[in-house]
């Protein structure tokens, strides 16, 4: 019987809940990515990923989605340790994001986000 992950953030797939994020979130700036996040009063993270044409053809915008959601998912752990706030949180991946590895995604998380949390 394969083993079952339990996920701990909800995907946030509405574009009304994009769009919020993108007018209201608090944006971070760097090299790999861009991170919209706004606070929440209940539940689990959310989580978005986008990926535009700049960052490439569709073997590129994919593994961009999947490193920073590997990434945000070694992350999680770390964000509950700090917080007890819940966050919805948009990355929107850049060109160079699929060139990096997870462990680079993480530690810009760690160092970027980190200490924008209230």
């Amino acid at each position: 019987m394969p083993q079952t992950y339990k996920k701990r953030y909800v995907v946030i797939k509405n574009n009304r809940d994009f769009s919020y994020l993108f007018k209201k979130g608090t944006s971070i700036v760097n090299y790999a990515f861009v991170c919209y996040m706004k606070p929440r009063r209940a539940g689990k993270n959310r989580l978005g990923v986008v990926s535009g044409k700049k960052v490439g053809g569709a073997v590129k915008r994919n593994r961009s989605r999947r490193i920073i959601r590997e990434a945000f998912r070694l992350f999680e752990p770390i964000l509950k340790e700090k917080t007890n706030r819940r966050y919805d949180f948009v990355f929107v991946a850049r060109a160079k994001t699929p060139a990096l590895k997870t462990q680079q995604i993480l530690a810009l998380m760690e160092k970027n986000v980190l200490p924008k949390l209230q």
